[in-house]
């Protein structure tokens, strides 16, 4: 199982990102633990200063925008 954290404040584009994210995990049949991070002290805690940050497994893997879903995918399946 992936541990999927979305770094934001809650924002239209952080729903959008965790939205992304399991509709990504789903299609590839990656079972996903999706996490929303929305305090701002832990979210500077992993170094994400441009929201939505999103982590996979503990690695920072996007901040700032909406990922695209083949980089997703990847990351999903790495």
């Amino acid at each position: 199982m992936k541990d999927v954290k979305v770094l934001g404040p809650g924002c239209k584009r952080c729903q959008t990102t965790a939205d992304l994210v399991r509709a990504e995990a789903d299609r590839l049949g990656v079972p996903v633990h999706i996490d929303k991070i929305t305090d701002y002290a832990a979210i500077a805690g992993y170094g994400v200063l441009s929201t939505p940050g999103l982590l996979v497994d503990g690695k920072l893997v996007h901040a700032g925008g909406l990922p695209k879903a083949e980089d997703i995918a990847r990351w999903l399946t790495a």
